[in-house]
């Protein structure tokens, strides 16, 4: 690619893919001790749900802003200092003695997150589309290894620090790992796309046309597809397990790092995937064996039936949200990846709660069949859209 070398792009790669697996690490630390955080505020649980709620408020109301401020000022500086802020607002959360206070830093804390991932997910669909590679899954696997990390060492240091002391260490990490990782990333100009490549990225227009608008929704919609599942099956998979099979704590919790350690192998492999399959018949695979395996996990009278349809449900969804987002970047840039990472956010946040009513209504194995219908109605949606979205 001309004035793109090839040391200036793996250069570029081994930064962002850094800056995931950052984001993920400090995302996993914070959620381990949010019961220490619980009991320090003296929040209710209902308290400390709507406390919750600023993570989801802030990332949504940033999303858009950061698609508009990577494209005036690019999405590698706004990756370097959303970051900063990320690393930050994470030491916040322990000086809080109240669900108010903890919801009010939640919300600057979920500002910063959700601004990084529109930032390092843009920076990558430019990387992406420089390479001809379909490498946008390593990236998420790197998310995912960053947050197996966090949450093991934050699980293991939990009865050694008080969560004022690990989530300060974790601002050290963070800022130490921004300073290291930024300053290539900031050196490295944005790679400049193949010729033949319809320049979309960061060049295109500002107001997007309705058919483009309507395609990138329509990706937006597979990303909530998807993040509804993750969203599931993080915060009801166990409790299914334990009460629906009868299982023991400890064996329930496996359910969930069955899933979350398939989802990190998919998207380890999603690259080789996507070479040999092309994007549309990924993202229909994927949705279909999610479905299988979901519908196996709900339904299954057994655990190890119910574990192995965890492990399925991983491999099928793993692919689904970086493809999704990958395909938004391309079509509209860092505006294309903030509505598509809006939509998924969205769905994480709508999952859980929606599973719950419906448990409530019908059961928990019945509620988490849905888990199966949206993952077939992404399939449905990459099929239905396979000509006007490229292969």
């Amino acid at each position: 690619m001309p004035g793109d070398s090839s040391t200036d792009l793996t250069r570029l790669r081994i930064a962002l893919t850094v800056f995931f697996a950052l984001d993920g690490f400090i995302f996993a630390g914070w959620v381990v001790r949010i019961p220490a955080i619980k009991q320090q505020t003296g929040a209710s649980t209902s308290g400390l749900g709507l406390a919750l709620l600023g993570v989801s408020a802030g990332a949504v109301v940033t999303m858009m802003l950061t698609g508009r401020l990577c494209r005036r000022y690019g999405a590698h500086p706004v990756t370097v200092i959303c970051s900063i802020l990320l690393s930050l607002s994470i030491a916040l959360p322990p000086l809080t003695h109240s669900a108010l206070a903890l919801g009010a830093v939640l919300l600057i804390f979920g500002g910063a997150y959700g601004g990084i991932n529109v930032a390092f997910n843009s920076a990558a669909v430019d990387l992406v589309r420089a390479l001809r590679r379909p490498i946008m899954p390593s990236f998420h696997a790197a998310f995912s290894l960053g947050g197996m990390l966090g949450s093991g060492l934050g699980s293991l240091i939990a009865g050694v620090l008080t969560p004022t002391q690990h989530l300060l260490c974790l601002t050290g990490v963070g800022l130490v790992v921004t300073l290291l990782a930024g300053r290539p990333l900031l050196r490295t100009p944005p790679p400049t796309p193949p010729e033949d490549d319809a320049p979309q990225g960061t060049s295109a227009p500002r107001r997007l046309a309705p058919g483009t608008r309507l395609l990138v929704v329509t990706f937006g919609l597979i990303a909530l597809c998807t993040a509804y599942g993750e969203g599931a099956m993080a915060d009801w998979s166990a409790l299914h397990l334990e009460q629906d099979l009868g299982a023991a704590p400890g064996a329930a919790a496996i359910g969930f790092s069955c899933f979350a350690l398939a989802m990190t192998v998919g998207r380890l492999s999603g690259t080789k995937l996507l070479e040999v399959l092309g994007q549309t018949r990924t993202l229909v695979f994927g949705g279909m064996t999610a479905a299988t395996g979901m519908l196996l996990g709900a339904l299954a009278p057994a655990l190890w039936a119910a574990l192995l349809g965890f492990a399925i449900t991983g491999l099928g969804l793993a692919n689904l949200f970086p493809v999704a987002v990958e395909r938004a970047g391309r079509l509209a840039g860092p505006e294309g990846v903030a509505i598509a990472s809006t939509f998924g956010y969205g769905g994480m946040l709508l999952g859980p709660p929606a599973i719950g009513f419906m448990a409530d209504w019908l059961s928990l194995p019945t509620a988490l069949t849905t888990v199966a219908a949206l993952a077939a109605t992404a399939a449905a949606i990459a099929l239905l859209t396979r000509r006007t979205a490229g292969h």
